[in-house]
């Protein structure tokens, strides 16, 4: 194979079939190539199996980035609804689970059809099983392939970041930009599980499977939902949304009952014969109260506590401390964090600012969304952009 085309986007994930399928619409020849021998791998794996395709409450706020003034752009002019408009044309029936998470309702694979339809329709051509070797720039690109060479115009990186390998995860986006003299932010796995060891560990496994409505909180953030306790340690969406501020080395605090004043509640039975742990199985799971109790707080019944044991009980409830040996890595991690550093490309294009016709767009890029569909949505519109421009 020896093509020449206007357009290459690599990668045919979420963020290169949006552009791809915007290029074709201006008329744009384009050739959009994957190394996977199929289309939108994540899209497919995505909500188990359902496809959490957006957020109808998507802010900039819901992002992380160096810049956190990138994302406004491509993010005002590529909204939930524009996307959900692409769903309801193709018939695909959906659904809000919670917190503004739209999900289909039947498989994800609707989503994936819808949008190969979409680039069909633009005159998009796909070639699956076709890894990237290496890029040459001339007077235009040349795009090296297990399949032969093609030479286009423009130029676009959609190859995601390092999350969930055995899916086809790979560096070569963030080379590409080093090639180029693009400066690329330290990367990290984000959206994953926190392991320990020791006493930590023997403490979460034991209660492997009991979730606890919690407000999880570090370097000054703080998400409101479940932590589920693993084999390994910590997972649920409350953990998961913290780990992508995480630091190694960082303490994660933990506030048990956000809704119930523990101190008060344990004052309130202070005259009984119950002990601590039962009186917080009213308002947690028994096995968590019992395990957490047996482990932080003095055995003795209520009426044997003195108030100033009690409050520092409720204090150590509310604001549980513990410092993760680290997280399950890039093989559990949902995103990236990181990636081609934002001040390097126009926030209007996703142009490269030193190489013209070069795009990033998608997780490659140093924007990396909150879970409940954030991510899909950056990955539509910052490839809707870059395909109103390549």
């Amino acid at each position: 194979m020896n093509a020449n085309v206007d357009v290459v986007v690599v990668g045919a994930g979420a963020a290169g079939l949006m552009c791809a399928i915007e290029a074709g619409k201006r008329g744009r020849r384009v050739l959009l190539i994957e190394g996977n021998h199929e289309i939108g791998e994540k899209i497919r794996i995505s909500g188990g199996g359902r496809c959490n395709f957006t957020n109808s409450g998507t802010a900039p706020a819901h992002y992380l980035c160096a810049n956190p003034h990138f994302c406004i752009s491509a993010l005002a002019r590529f909204t939930p609804d524009d996307f959900v408009a692409i769903v309801e044309r193709h018939g695909i029936t959906f659904h809000e689970k919670k917190l503004g998470q739209l999900f289909c309702d039947d498989s994800s694979r609707r989503i994936i059809d819808a949008l190969k339809q979409e680039c069909n329709d633009a005159g998009v051509e796909i070639l699956t099983g076709c890894p990237l070797t290496r890029v040459v720039k001339a007077d235009d690109f040349t795009v090296v392939t297990k399949k032969g060479e093609i030479h286009a115009e423009s130029l676009v990186i959609a190859t995601g970041g390092l999350s969930i390998p055995k899916l086809g995860a790979t560096d070569i986006g963030y080379r590409i930009a080093d090639q180029f003299g693009i400066r690329n932010t330290a990367t990290k796995p984000g959206l994953v599980p926190f392991v320990f060891s020791g006493e930590d560990l023997s403490f979460c496994s034991d209660l492997s499977g009991v979730s606890v409505d919690s407000l999880v909180e570090c370097n000054g953030q703080g998400f409101r939902e479940n932590i589920l306790f693993t084999h390994r340690g910590l997972s649920g969406p409350a953990i998961l949304q913290i780990s992508s501020y995480w630091n190694s080395g960082d303490n994660i605090t933990i506030n048990l009952s956000p809704d119930v004043d523990v101190d008060s509640l344990l004052r309130e039975s202070q005259q009984s014969d119950l002990d601590i742990a039962t009186v917080l199985s009213t308002i947690l799971p028994r096995r968590f109260a019992q395990k957490w109790c047996a482990r932080y707080a003095n055995q003795d019944p209520l009426h044997r506590q003195s108030l100033a044991s009690l409050a520092a009980i409720a204090n150590h409830f509310h604001s549980w401390q513990l410092v993760p040996d680290g997280t399950e890595g890039y093989g559990k991690a949902e995103v990236t964090c990181g990636g081609v550093d934002t001040d390097e490309l126009s926030s209007k294009t996703m142009e490269s600012r030193k190489v013209p016709g070069l795009f990033f767009i998608g997780e490659v890029v140093d924007v990396t969304g909150h879970l409940g569909g954030h991510n899909f949505q950056w990955a539509w519109a910052s490839g809707f952009v870059a395909g109103q421009y390549a």
